[in-house]
């Protein structure tokens, strides 16, 4: 494997800093996308249906610990 020169590494580093460089490369889309995706989810409402159901979950869970 080829090793990068000081001058080669101090570039890049100062890429970074500049944020001129791309940390992720060709990765930096899908990223993006998986982001978007997940702040989407995150902030949708809990159908009410659902939460429901966890609530009972929640207050059955103490009952089963008891025995």
């Amino acid at each position: 494997m080829k090793e990068m020169s000081k001058k080669q590494m101090a570039d890049a580093a100062n890429r970074h800093r500049n944020g001129d460089g791309n940390p992720l490369g060709a990765n930096s889309e899908i990223a993006r996308k998986l982001k978007q995706y997940y702040d989407e989810l995150v902030s949708d409402r809990v159908p009410d249906r659902f939460a429901q159901l966890l609530s009972q979950l929640e207050k059955t869970e103490p009952a089963q610990k008891k025995d």
